[in-house]
């Protein structure tokens, strides 16, 4: 009985071993078809990707480049997260029509909103092109020769692969650049916005529930791809009708329990699983700490503003959002590494790893892999802190920055390519800002200027730090460029740039705010990069030898899978729960009671509609309810990152049954170590989405056009 007992307990430990990982869909068959199998997945990895039939890739575009949406009708219809679908629902929204408060539904198709430049992108084909990228390399002995060579390859391959007239080739490199990738994909440009709650549900909880669990927020949006008569892509025209998918996923409301299998379909963004010990502490000691108090100090300043005036709530929703997403993750992931010990662990695989070279006899090729990496690194350090500050504080957060940096690539342009490339450059940046200042307000900009440059004086390492900084009066600097420049309003923007182009450079070389902007810049690129890029050339080389070796030295039992690199993936698991800390324990599910729980009435992130709470107090569910509850949210052990937003989660036999929102905040960690200890990704029920299209919204048009797998009868 004690040997049965043991036996049963390993066997339970090899399953939850075989969890992680971002896989490439063509390549399922074998190892990890047999663990999906294992885990209870009930279809094949033909029904995941085929390109003799239509199969499940059919119906996950990836949305606007950044997030991914899954097709839920055979009229179009597409479901992807609220945030995604945030910066269009924003874009349509006024004082007097305020879609992200009130919500938006298209209760007929002559409703839905068009929307500028929103794409999706469907993949087609995925085919193995090592062999043709690397011909040729392997003889270079320069790095900067080798990345020329592979850079041409790609260029020459992508041209001369066949595809469709409508259709792109895109190569990709996998593995550090030890595989390459050739994708074939269609892009429709005619998405238009059908439906989306109150922010009050696709954003509840907003920042301070972000990255958490328990999560209890609706986060989706409903979008519908158009495409010309003959079902192809097509730029907007009235003439456009309903794109008919290869495939669409039927929906389940059958109900979800812990440890029933998931599996996550979608594109997520960048991840580094196989960075050196010496590259993760410099992450959790240096960089992170550094971009964290930028952000931190930005993202107060507008906060104060947006809770007291909800035209500037409006306005600046998107950019607050974005800021906020990238500094709680930072928080959580830096929290996490150090929590699962994830240095040492790093440094334990690395000690395995030079025993395996050692006995391959392969020191001469690998032996000296870890000792480049602790010099590359340790050299890099102030370099990759000053790029770090740099962008965070000119490039992402300081408006004023970021614009007057656009401006002086404009000069640049001028220097290296002439007065018709400046010509053009200037229209389409003078045509570009009439959006930049629509959603730009000064006094924010000013207040978030003085904290970020305090930050870039204190925190630039001192053996860059132009001398302007040194000692300097932050105020008095403030208070000066944002009286003198012309970079405050559009109006004087557009008087800046115009005339010719001695004339405008010469403007804008007296403008205080392009001064400062051209110190800035001219320190960092002739300072601080080149030195950065040629360190980090050589880091690029080791990374893909090292990465080399690991797939040359593993077994192939062992789960080596490649880096997201915003490429189609599948990656699966269980739903379960975790224990974030001693004495914790999270349960899997969440319901509609926690939403009233957390309801603060007028509170910018936990107020609830009216509405809602009407259904709650009359338990009106419909067919989505379960036992006089509500399921709102789960989580389960896939292995998701940035890109994941809005990718359908899809049960054992391949049904939709929620999409991915998020992680748990000591799981952000997962980009670079994955534990499925305290791993979990967040989705949304699909059951509370419909609660919501249905009981809460009446689009019953949208539900009629779905295919719901109901519970079965007993």
């Amino acid at each position: 009985m004690k040997f049965l007992r043991l036996l049963l307990l390993l066997l339970v430990f090899q399953v939850q071993a075989q969890q992680g990982g971002m896989w490439i869909p063509s390549l399922l068959k074998g190892m990890n078809e047999t663990e999906m199998k294992n885990l209870g997945m009930k279809i094949s990895a033909e029904d995941i990707y085929s390109v003799n039939k239509s199969s499940l890739k059919d119906a996950v575009p990836h949305f606007d480049g950044g997030c991914t949406a899954e097709v839920i009708s055979d009229k179009g219809l597409i479901l992807t997260n609220h945030h995604c679908g945030y910066d269009n629902i924003q874009s349509h929204s006024t004082v007097e029509k305020d879609y992200l408060t009130n919500g938006f539904w298209a209760y007929k198709m002559e409703e839905e909103l068009p929307n500028k430049d929103l794409f999706v992108t469907f993949i087609i084909r995925i085919d193995d092109v090592t062999e043709k990228i690397l011909a040729g390399v392997a003889s270079l002995t320069s790095e900067a020769d080798k990345q020329k060579r592979i850079k041409d390859n790609i260029a020459e391959l992508s041209k001369t692969s066949p595809k469709e007239s409508w259709q792109e080739n895109s190569i990709k490199t996998f593995y550090d650049g030890n595989q390459y990738i050739l994708f074939v994909t269609e892009t429709f440009r005619d998405v238009r916005l059908v439906g989306a709650p109150p922010s009050s549900i696709g954003k509840f909880g907003s920042d301070t529930d972000n990255w958490v669990w328990p999560r209890h927020t609706g986060d989706f949006s409903l979008f519908r791809i158009y495409a010309d008569k003959n079902n192809r892509p097509a730029a907007y025209s009235s003439d456009n009708v309903p794109y008919k998918p290869k495939y669409f996923f039927p929906i389940s409301i059958q109900g979800l329990k812990e440890n029933d299998f998931t599996m996550v379909l979608g594109f997520p963004g960048t991840t580094r699983e196989y960075l050196p010990a010496v590259a993760v502490e410099q992450i959790v000691n240096t960089l992170n700490p550094a971009k964290i108090e930028v952000r931190d100090a930005t993202l107060k300043v507008q906060n104060e503003f947006m809770r007291k005036d909800k035209a500037i709530k409006i306005q600046y929703a998107a950019k607050n959002s974005s800021i906020s997403n990238a500094w709680k993750k930072w928080i959580g992931e830096s929290k996490g590494l150090k929590k699962a010990n994830a240095v040492e662990a790093k440094k334990q695989f690395e000690a395995d790893f030079q025993k395996k070279v050692i006995a391959a006899g392969k020191q001469a090729e690998y032996g000296n892999l870890l000792a480049d990496f602790e010099k590359n690194y340790t050299e890099i350090n102030d370099y990759a802190l000053a790029r770090d500050v740099f962008t965070e504080v000119a490039l992402r957060n300081t408006e004023i920055l970021n614009l007057g940096y656009k401006l002086y690539q404009l000069e640049q342009i001028y220097n290296t390519r002439g007065e018709q490339s400046f010509n053009d450059r200037r229209n389409n940046l003078i045509n570009g800002l009439g959006d930049f200042y629509k959603d730009y307000n000064t006094n924010i900009d000013q207040k978030v200027f003085e904290k970020t440059i305090e930050i870039y004086a204190k925190t630039y390492p001192k053996q860059f730090l132009p001398s302007t900084f040194e000692n300097v009066n932050i105020v008095n600097l403030s208070n000066e460029i944002f009286t003198q420049s012309q970079l405050v309003t559009y109006e004087k923007v557009k008087v800046l740039l115009s005339g010719d182009s001695k004339t405008v450079l010469e403007n804008l070389n007296k403008d205080k705010g392009f001064q400062l902007v051209k110190v800035m810049a001219d320190n960092y690129l002739k300072t601080v990069l080149p030195k950065y890029d040629e360190i980090n050339l050589r880091i690029t080389a080791t990374q893909r030898t090292y990465m080399k070796a690991i797939l040359e030295l593993s077994k192939k039992s062992d789960r080596i899978f490649p880096d997201a690199n915003s490429t189609f993936r599948v990656t699966y698991g269980k739903i379960k729960g975790y224990k974030p800390n001693d004495g914790v324990i999270y349960e899997p599910f969440t319901y509609l009671d926690g939403v009233i729980e957390k309801y603060i009435p007028g509170d910018y992130e936990f107020d609830v509609p009216q509405k809602l709470i009407d259904l709650y107090n009359a338990k009106d569910y419909g067919n989505y309810g379960v036992k006089s509850k509500m399921p709102v949210a789960f989580i389960a052990t896939n292995h998701t990152t940035g890109g994941n937003s809005g990718s359908p989660a899809l049960d054992a036999n391949g049904n939709l049954i929620g999409l991915n929102f998020d992680r748990v905040w000591e799981g952000t960690m997962s980009d670079i170590f994955y534990s499925p200890e305290i791993c979990r990704n967040i989705m949304v029920d699909i059951r509370y989405v419909l609660f919501v299209i249905d009981k809460f919204a009446g689009a019953d048009n949208l539900i009629k056009e779905m295919k719901i797998v109901a519970p079965k009868k007993k």
